[in-house]
């Protein structure tokens, strides 16, 4: 019997240790709960003075629960769901006025037909317009209130005689509810979505860069030094978060597009710039997934230091390190607003030109006459996904200097424009009992060919 106040006694510590590290993750959130708490008092004063209660009645419901759906974490969420909210029930709820009018001239028998095509026609219309991609992304919520407004007062004007006195209720008080979490959510210590996903795009990219200033070091070290066995470093994971984080990217750039100007965030900022370095930041994160997965296999790791692997560490190792320090210096560049450095460009050059020697040393060298396929073949995969990471640490690089000039960065010089660089394409492919590496180029005359082909 002793033992089950222990175990209550343990489970309590365990859900209070849940609390504090949820809210030291993010002291932002205990903020966020008492703004909520704040904004459903203040509505339910229409429910606690009978003023207000005699002015609106049951209605006052309808606040509440405007302040529960709508009152999101950022700003920009609050935003857009209240606009979404108050504009979807002015015209779901004039139309149903118009809609509950045009079926009382229709008799009492042609009444409910009218109002039930009319709810059938208008619910099917604007479901169907919630699958367009752009509707879907910013006005999804406003077509979803649109249908149940426009169905509530239709209906309920069948049966109640004084049908704009209900919408006039409803409307004034989603209206007010809205407003009140508006106003809150601004002015009381706001969470700005635009800012969330400017230092998560920037965040993303330094986790790229720790990873690839590390590769080198730890994961390509000779085949008899112990010290790239076994290694367990955070820097070497923390590319992983970066795989998820589409959702959280997308969702922060709808918000942010209904946010007012708030510090050097200007009214058009280009909010679908950081979409496309989020996407360029994935695709690099699921590269070196791939190269960390080639990279730390048993075959790799127990080979020897052969001469053909001594051959290809050092320019694998270059091209690592500066495309590395490139993104650390893009990504520094982003969180301060400034454009990118000179440096960076020149280390993405330095990490082709890394590129080219180990092309043309993989193109004018033989391979041993029994070549040891469980070395060579990772070897090769390697190599080739580090080519491609190097150009998609390119794309990076000229995604953000196109922020810098659609954003006014500092530092940014008049009619300065992203300059275009030549993309490749690396296709390491297995296929079956078949083993094909391939490095192509965009051009003929490019050093970039078929390196082995084995079967």
């Amino acid at each position: 019997m002793a033992s089950i106040p222990l175990k209550l006694y343990s489970n309590a510590a365990g859900f209070i240790e849940k609390i504090r590290k949820i809210g030291e993750e993010d002291p932002r959130r205990i903020v966020h709960s008492t703004k909520v708490g704040l904004a459903l008092t203040l509505v339910s004063f229409f429910y606690y003075f009978r003023p207000l209660y005699d002015g609106f009645g049951q209605a006052g419901m309808w606040a509440i629960l405007t302040v529960v759906v709508v009152f999101e974490f950022t700003v920009g969420g609050t935003l857009s769901k209240s606009i979404n909210r108050g504009c979807a029930t002015l015209l779901a709820g004039a139309l149903g006025v118009g809609a509950e009018y045009l079926a009382g001239v229709c008799g009492e028998r042609g009444e409910p037909v009218v109002l039930g095509l009319m709810v059938f026609s208008l619910a099917a219309v604007s479901t169907f317009t919630r699958f367009f991609p752009n509707v879907k992304r910013k006005y999804d919520y406003g077509v979803l209130i649109f249908i149940l407004t426009f169905s509530l007062v239709a209906v309920s004007g069948y049966r109640v005689g004084e049908i704009l006195e209900l919408a006039h209720q409803r409307l004034s008080t989603i209206m007010i509810g809205g407003a009140t979490c508006m106003i809150i959510s601004v002015f009381v210590c706001p969470v700005w979505a635009g800012r969330d996903l400017h230092f998560l795009v920037a965040g993303n990219i330094e986790k790229l860069a720790a990873f690839l200033q590390g590769f080198g070091g730890e994961l390509l070290a000779y085949g008899g030094d112990e010290s790239g066995k076994n290694v367990e470093k955070s820097f070497l994971k923390g590319y992983k978060s970066v795989l998820n984080s589409k959702a959280t990217e997308e969702s922060l750039a709808n918000f942010a597009w209904w946010e007012p100007p708030h510090g050097k965030f200007k009214f058009n900022h280009p909010w679908k710039q950081y979409s496309k370095i989020g996407a360029l930041t994935r695709q690099c994160a699921c590269l070196i997934e791939s190269l960390n997965a080639h990279s730390n296999s048993k075959s790799l790791a127990a080979a020897p230091a052969s001469e053909f692997r001594t051959r290809i560490r050092q320019p694998c190792v270059e091209m690592s390190a500066e495309c590395g320090k490139a993104l650390a210096e893009i990504a520094a560049a982003i969180k301060g607003m400034r454009r990118p450095p000179q440096s960076a460009e020149s280390r993405v050059q330095s990490a082709k030109s890394a590129a080219d020697r180990l092309r043309g040393m993989l193109r004018n060298s033989s391979l041993p006459q029994k070549p040891d396929l469980q070395e060579v073949a990772p070897l090769l995969v390697v190599a080739s996904v580090l080519i491609d990471v190097m150009k998609c640490a390119d794309g990076i690089a000229v995604a953000v200097r196109e922020l810098s000039r659609e954003a006014g960065f500092e530092g940014l010089k008049p009619g300065e424009a992203a300059q275009a660089h030549r993309h490749g394409i690396v296709s390491p492919v297995d296929d079956g009992d078949h083993v094909v590496v391939e490095i192509q180029a965009a051009a003929e005359d490019s050093p970039e060919k078929k390196i082995i082909s084995t079967t």
